[in-house]
């Protein structure tokens, strides 16, 4: 009995305090070829630069936001190294052990349980997907309030025109708001969007790897547009000032919802058919909707989404929104810390400035496509 108990001391501690940091570190990696070297003007640039990114999953992860990892794409040293203005935080609660993007049903296991398992989170979030999100809420709070204002989250128009006020001021401040991937964490109770909202959620996408009661997901069994559930939860979202993420629907839903849209719709994360033609990419039309809605697309840096993990393959998918939905449609969504393995870390946005700038892209239109776009529509559809 001595052996066993021994051996399943063994098996407890690398579960629980081993598993989690090495997953963390295989899947959130920084490799590939060196970065070209920014340009002094385009460094000087970017320092000046409202940076905003539409999509991280570090609340995923069981880091402390407020120290320097050495893995992993985010945390607020790190921001501050890249001058990011405003990151936004995703609540991830439901995903495949082995998500792929073709035809994940609901009966795949649940990486997020065992995740959850592993990082020894609260009881209540093991078995229940809005106890998962509401953790990683509070968890995003407490690191703004042991921030001594240098993290601040941002719930309203208000708090977005004072983050940008203390940016414009030189104060060392950045922003944070809560979102969900996937509104898997209504566990189909429209009541629990409140509740949601409540406890900070201002942007939410309506699936992730699987169909949802809301919508149907590009990597789902059914992909189906909206349902009576989804489109009540959509017009109430749009009410109360929770932006609508287009990102992992299908393309039916995203149809829906475009058509449906009476504020502006963001794409967080992902890219364009037209530079990378994967399903989870938007096709032209569906640019052109986001951009009739004033909304923005979020450019991520993974090579799933624009082919090669490089600045060039980011500028070169930018540069296809602008030409398909204009400058004011494009942005940043990166997948920070999203089981993704990127050419850099936040800290070294700025190689993004020095391509668009070496592309003769004019500094107006930089400021806009690295964050300006992004804010403009969150003071759109934040509440007041």
């Amino acid at each position: 009995m001595g052996t066993v108990a021994g051996l399943a001391g063994v098996a407890g501690a690398v579960f629980f305090g081993v598993l989690p940091g090495l997953t963390d570190r295989r899947l959130n990696r920084v490799v590939g070829p060196a970065l070209p070297p920014v340009s002094p003007q385009a460094q000087t640039l970017h320092d000046t630069l409202l940076v905003a990114d539409l999509h991280a999953d570090t609340l995923m992860w069981e880091r402390d936001l407020l120290t320097r990892s050495a893995h992993g794409h985010v945390d607020l040293p790190r921001l501050r190294e890249g001058n990011v203005a405003l990151q936004v935080f995703s609540s991830v609660t439901k995903t495949p052990t082995r998500p792929g993007y073709h035809d994940n049903v609901e009966d795949d296991a649940d990486g997020i349980t065992l995740l959850t398992l592993a990082q020894l989170r609260p009881p209540r979030t093991w078995v229940s997907l809005l106890q998962r999100s509401l953790h990683q809420a509070r968890a995003l709070q407490d690191a703004a309030d042991r921030s001594r204002g240098t993290l601040v989250t941002v719930r309203s128009k208000g708090d977005l025109d004072a983050l940008v006020a203390a940016r414009t001021a030189g104060q060392d401040v950045t922003g944070a708001l809560f979102a969900a991937e996937g509104l898997h964490n209504l566990e189909g109770e429209f009541d629990n969007l409140a509740v949601l909202h409540a406890a900070g959620l201002r942007m939410a996408g309506f699936a992730h790897f699987h169909d949802t009661e809301v919508a149907g997901s590009m990597h789902g069994v059914r992909r189906g547009g909206l349902t009576d559930l989804g489109r009540r939860v959509f017009d109430a979202m749009q009410a109360t000032g929770i932006a609508v993420d287009l990102a992992h629907a299908s393309h039916d839903a995203v149809a829906d919802m475009l058509e449906r849209a009476t504020k502006p719709l963001v794409f967080s994360h992902g890219g364009v058919q037209g530079t990378c033609e994967v399903n989870r990419n938007l096709t032209d039309d569906e640019v052109r909707g986001v951009a009739a809605t004033g909304g923005v697309v979020g450019i991520g840096y993974w090579a799933e989404a624009i082919g090669e993990r490089t600045p060039a393959a980011v500028v070169d998918a930018i540069e296809y929104v602008i030409d398909i939905g204009g400058v004011a449609t494009a942005a940043l969504g990166s997948d920070f810390d999203g089981a993704t393995t990127l050419g850099w870390d936040t800290s070294k946005l700025a190689v993004l400035t020095d391509e668009l700038l070496r592309r003769g892209h004019s500094e107006t239109d930089i400021a806009a496509i690295m964050g300006g776009n992004t804010i403009r529509v969150l003071r759109e559809t934040l509440p007041d």
